[in-house]
């Protein structure tokens, strides 16, 4: 039954996990001979995620095979990334490590201690070179035949040089700094992986879910869309859904990164793998596991780190070359000098260790730790980066243009001013809270939740009419109230010159300015408006710090309105009235002048402007698809003070990218260059290569530590 599972042919795009895959030029060759597979019309490794995707008709044996060369392994996809926690001495590659290093001691030992049979220390040697290079060798040896010259490839030929020349204990030595080096590099790639593997764990992997045949805990793969879930105090949240009955605050900064908990009650949403903190509640699921707000954004985290940047790109090509100038060098090393006379034994040495300086692995491997640390990063702190050509651009620009609405301002009306002409404040608001209860405006539930946070009630009402394009009244407790516009009020009575002046004032700050009347009789103004978020001023300012040259505000509101909040904000260039249209020429004219400028909008009014600048930045929010589909970098808190932290993240990325190459080829170049005074060995040559390797990979850990 199990070969039958096994040797099942699908047709469809299919997804698996690899196990054993430590090394970046082992990703592009696997995902080339998965790609030589006949049935196979596509397919992409993902070094980052340790994941293969592929379209075409393959089995698993032939998945394996391609693999074989280096032992990697494809698993099924699951929910959950098999965790590779396995105790230090089970380690396939500790283990040759360490018995490798015990025969190079033992071999030294007789070599050192003058023994009468020093074919003892060369058999010793023997034994180290084969249990920490048989894999390798028979790699290197196979590659070595397709004329396929990679890492191992080149180790092999300098390994069996070595022996050849009777350098059997540098040989020795060599093939146990190659073993450290691919364990540490094994365990550093398994620490930049651990980015998703806590995204995993982020959520449960079962829940209390209450069905008809009572209370029952369910893995999250069969809980069902319409079930009820009981979140006890203290526990997480285990799918996307909508609170049915219960009132708690919720840690949410697994998802958006928001460090304060938010008040959930009933009809909120709430998230899968959110902390629910204080009280219990019933969630009534909205979507199944694999379409939670989690699971999309480790989909497209894991498609994130899988898309090559430009620096990768260019890596990829440079190491295309630059291994076959290494062999051609090293040859020119071991033939050149003894033709005019040299020590063919000394040069023969030199180019062999060339051969182990010339091992591309720590250039290869420069770009992809960095992305796959920056982009794990990001998502920890609620930014998602979809790629790596989205987080080098980042680092790169130099203007950012904003909508105004939802994104410099809260997006919704508030009101910022109650002037009372003459009365009682509470019966009046009162009053207008129970005319504007009955109203469909936008603006009537800006006034009824003032009313509520007043603490003032809503009065009874009757013969409620709405008047379009003016306001509304209605007649509470005998009285007649009007609310609306003040030239609909103007025309119905008089109203003092002082209030007319105090509302020209507020409508000049951007405020919508409306009249209350009581039997035709002036009572207040009300001001509402929808207000500048309170971290803008300081976001904008922020990101002059970090080296943004321009900020403009890109609007479809009045030039009034936009000029207010602009001047709140800190906005020098502000551009109003706006339709879509405009805004894409805006863009357009920005990108001519800055050459690169990100957009900052809702992710879907936006779009075109969103569509055309170098990067496009939704405040979606959690939970907003379209946010989460159409832009390239999405603050999931819809925290504009995320803003300058990815940009300073995709800066230091930039950097540490840049410092990376150099370490993988100043090192060697540095090596190489002691070819002149004969001081090149094959310890120096591995020492160079893993030197640089894992220079490379610690130096793109740092990214970890950068926060908000």
């Amino acid at each position: 039954m199990q070969r039958k599972e096994r040797t099942v042919r699908m047709t469809t795009k299919t997804e698996y996990r690899l196990e054993n895959l430590s090394c970046a030029n082992c990703a592009m060759k696997f995902e080339n001979n998965v790609k030589s597979i006949p049935s196979v019309t596509e397919a992409t490794v993902n070094f980052g995620a340790s994941k293969l995707s592929f379209t075409g008709d393959a089995t698993i044996e032939e998945l394996q095979a391609a693999g074989a060369f280096d032992g990697i392994q494809v698993v099924p996809l699951t929910k959950r990334d098999p965790d590779p926690k396995i105790p230090f001495f089970r380690r396939k590659e500790n283990i040759v490590t360490i018995l490798s290093l015990i025969f190079v001691i033992a071999g030294m030992f007789f070599t050192y201690r003058d023994v009468p049979h020093p074919t003892v220390a060369t058999v010793l040697f023997a034994v180290a070179i084969l249990i920490g290079g048989t894999g390798m060798f028979i790699t290197g040896i196979k590659n070595l035949v397709r004329f396929d010259f990679d890492m191992k490839t080149l180790m092999t030929i300098a390994i069996i040089g070595a022996a050849i020349i009777g350098e059997w204990q540098e040989a020795a030595v060599v093939v146990f700094l190659f073993a450290v080096s691919e364990a540490l590099e094994a365990y550093s790639m398994n620490k930049a992986r651990q980015s998703i593997r806590q995204l995993m764990d982020i959520a449960p992997a079962s829940a209390l879910v209450k069905r008809d045949s009572g209370i029952i805990e369910l893995p999250t793969e069969d809980i069902r869309v319409g079930d009820i879930l009981l979140v006890k105090p203290g526990q997480k949240i285990a799918m996307d859904g909508i609170v049915k009955s219960g009132r708690s605050t919720v840690n949410q900064s697994a998802i958006t990164g928001e460090s304060v908990p938010v008040l959930k009650q009933v009809e909120d949403e709430v998230f899968a793998g959110t902390l629910n903190e204080e009280g219990a509640l019933e969630v009534t699921v909205t979507k199944l596991v694999g379409d939670t707000t989690i699971a999309k954004i480790i989909h497209l985290v894991e498609d994130a780190q899988a898309e090559k940047a430009p620096s990768q790109k260019f890596v990829d090509r440079f190491a295309k070359y630059y291994t076959p100038i290494i062999i051609g060098i090293a040859i020119l090393v071991a033939i050149v000098p003894p033709l005019f006379g040299g020590d063919w034994h000394t040069w023969v040495y030199q180019g062999l260790a060339v051969l182990v300086v010339g091992c591309p692995c720590a250039l290869v491997v420069s770009t992809p730790v960095a992305i796959v640390t920056a982009i794990g990063n990001a998502a920890r702190q609620g930014v998602l980066i979809k790629g790596g050509v989205y987080l080098e651009e980042m680092g790169r620009i130099r203007a950012v243009a904003f909508d105004k609405t939802g994104t410099l301002t809260k997006g919704y009306p508030e009101v910022t001013d109650f002037i009372v002409e003459n009365g009682e404040k509470r019966t009046i608001l009162e009053a207008v809270a129970a005319v504007e209860s009955m109203s469909q405006h936008p603006l009537a539930r800006a006034i009824v939740d003032y009313a509520e946070n007043e603490g003032a009630g809503v009065a009874d009402i009757q013969n409620f009419q709405s008047v379009t394009g003016r306001g509304a009244l209605g007649e509470v407790d005998g009285t007649v109230v009007h609310v609306g516009s003040m030239k609909w009020t103007s025309e119905l009575a008089e109203v003092p010159a002082e209030m007319k002046k105090r509302a020209e004032e507020l409508q000049l700050d951007g405020k919508s300015v409306m009249a209350v009347l009581f039997n035709q009789t002036f009572k207040a103004l009300i001001a509402v408006t929808d207000p500048l978020r309170e971290e803008s001023a300081d976001v904008l300012r922020k990101l002059k710090e970090v080296g943004i040259r321009h900020t403009v505000m890109l609007t479809g509101d009045d030039e009034r309105t936009a000029e207010a909040i602009a001047m709140q904000a800190g906005v020098t260039d502000v551009r109003a009235a706006l339709m879509p249209e405009d805004k894409l020429t805006a863009v357009k004219g920005l990108i001519g002048k800055y050459d690169r400028v990100a957009m900052v909008g809702d992710g879907i009014n936006d779009a075109p402007a969103l569509a055309a600048s170098s990067i496009g930045i939704a405040m979606g929010g959690a939970g907003t698809d379209a946010a989460l589909e159409t832009a390239d970098i999405a603050l999931m808190a819809d925290d504009l003070r995320q803003l300058p932290y990815t940009i300073k993240l995709s800066r230091k990325t930039l950097q540490i990218i840049k410092e990376n190459i150099m370490f993988a080829i100043g090192l060697k170049i540095v090596a190489l260059l002691l070819i002149i005074p004969g001081w090149l060995t094959l310890w120096i040559a591995i020492f160079a290569d893993m030197g640089a390797t894992l220079l490379v990979v610690l130096n793109s850990l740092r990214l970890m530590r950068i926060h908000k």
